[in-house]
C-alpha cells in the first residue's frame, strides 16, 4: 500500500515518471496525501539549486525567486495554480453551490481567478526574494515546497467532506486520520525549525497551515466540501504563508 501511495503522490504532484500504482482506492489515496511532502522533494531540490546558483552568480533576488517558483510550477504541471484560479472563480461566481461548482468544473479562468493567481504569485515571489536577501532563501524555498504540500493531509482529514460525489476530491476527502494529519504537521514544523531560525520555522509552517485552513473552511461552507481544485488552492496559499513568514 505504501509503495502504491508513494507512486500516486509522485505521479500526481510532480512530472517525475513513475510506474502506475497497482491499485488506487481510498487507503492508497489517503496515503498519497500523507506522503505528499517527501514526494515533492525533487521539486524542492530543483528550486533550492536555482536559488543557490542565482546567489552564486549575483542574480537579483526577485529574479532568482521567480525562476525557482517557476520551476516548481513547471515541475508540478501548474496543477495547484490551476486549482487556485478555479477555486477563486467558483467562490467569486455565485453564492449558489451548484453554480459555483459548475464554474470550477469548466476550467477556464475568469477575472477573479486570474487576479487571485497574479496576487498570490506576487506574494510568493516577493516573499522568497526577501528570504534570499535575508540569507536563508534555500531553506525558505525548500520548506515552502515541502510543507506547502503537507497541508494536503489536513485538507483530507476525517470529517472534511467532498463537494462532489466524483473526482479527486471524492477519492481523498476524509481519507486521512486526524492524528496522522497532526503528526505530519508536527514533523514538518520540527524540520522547518531546524532549517530556519527555530521560531521562524515554526511560525512559517503554522502560518501556512492557518492560511490553508482558512481557505478550506470557506470552501466547506460555500461548496459543501473539497474538490481537487480546492486542494490545489490550499497548497498555493500555504506556500505563500510559509514564504511570508520566512521573508525576513
Amino acid at each position: 500500500m505504501i509503495a502504491d501511495a508513494l507512486k500516486m503522490a509522485v505521479g500526481t504532484l510532480t512530472t517525475v515518471r513513475v510506474p502506475a500504482p497497482g491499485v488506487i482506492d481510498r487507503r492508497v489515496a489517503g496515503g498519497a496525501m500523507v506522503l505528499a511532502p517527501p514526494a515533492v522533494v525533487p521539486l524542492a531540490a530543483v528550486a533550492s539549486l536555482i536559488v543557490f546558483l542565482g546567489e552564486s552568480i549575483g542574480l537579483p533576488a526577485f529574479a532568482s525567486a521567480a525562476l525557482a517558483l517557476g520551476a516548481v510550477a513547471l515541475g508540478s504541471r501548474g496543477l495547484h495554480l490551476d486549482g487556485l484560479a478555479d477555486t477563486a472563480d467558483g467562490l467569486g461566481a455565485s453564492y449558489d453551490r451548484a453554480r459555483a461548482l459548475e464554474v470550477m468544473r469548466r476550467g477556464d479562468s475568469g477575472p477573479t481567478g486570474i487576479a487571485t493567481l497574479v496576487l498570490v504569485l506576487l506574494v510568493q515571489v516577493g516573499a522568497l526574494a526577501g528570504a534570499i536577501s535575508a540569507g536563508h532563501g534555500i531553506a525558505a524555498v525548500a520548506t515552502a515546497v515541502i510543507a506547502g504540500r503537507g497541508v494536503l493531509s489536513l485538507c483530507c482529514a476525517r470529517g472534511v467532506p467532498s463537494a462532489r460525489p466524483e473526482g479527486l476530491g471524492a477519492t481523498v476527502a476524509g481519507s486521512v486520520p486526524v492524528w496522522t494529519a497532526a503528526v505530519v504537521f508536527a514533523v514538518l514544523a520540527g524540520a522547518a525549525a531546524l532549517a530556519l531560525p527555530w521560531w521562524q520555522g515554526l511560525a512559517a509552517v503554522t502560518l501556512g497551515y492557518l492560511a490553508a485552513a482558512a481557505l478550506l473552511a470557506r470552501c466547506v461552507q460555500r461548496l459543501g466540501g473539497v474538490t481537487g481544485d480546492v486542494l490545489g488552492g490550499c497548497v498555493e496559499v500555504a506556500v505563500a504563508g510559509i514564504l511570508l513568514a520566512s521573508s525576513f
